[in-house]
């Protein structure tokens, strides 16, 4: 599964038969961190998605499963709404090679990475 967000949305008359009916969606997909990574990807929608929101997909043969007992030919389909994003990071120090020389642990700090606030996602229509 990968995360992306919606980016528009595919018209298309001629098509094979088992995609009659089946709504098309443009997918950019992103990092953890809602970053741009790797080329915009065509997606069956099976959750009701709206552009500009993030979402989760499945490639490969699952891409089909939601669509039961039909077995359309989707390489890649939208699975999940997102909500909300929660990371833990490891925060990045002033440099590694004072931790790789035991610095910090001679000074009592706590090597445990910290952890980043979560990563909120407006939803259509909320005052977020």
């Amino acid at each position: 599964m990968y995360l992306g967000r919606v980016v528009g949305r595919v018209w298309c008359t001629a098509k094979n038969p088992q995609l009659e009916g089946q709504k098309l969606l443009m997918v950019q997909p992103l990092t953890p961190e809602l970053q741009n990574t790797g080329k915009r990807v065509v997606c069956l929608d099976c959750t009701g998605a709206g552009a500009g929101e993030i979402v989760y997909c499945v490639r490969g043969r699952e891409a089909s499963f939601p669509f039961l007992p039909a077995e359309p030919p989707a390489d890649t389909t939208i699975v999940g709404i997102v909500d909300s994003i929660h990371l833990q990071r490891a925060a990045k120090s002033e440099g590694g090679a004072a931790a790789a020389r035991g610095e910090s642990a001679a000074r009592g700090e706590s090597a445990a990475p910290r952890k980043s606030p979560p990563v909120r996602v407006p939803r259509k229509g909320s005052s977020c």
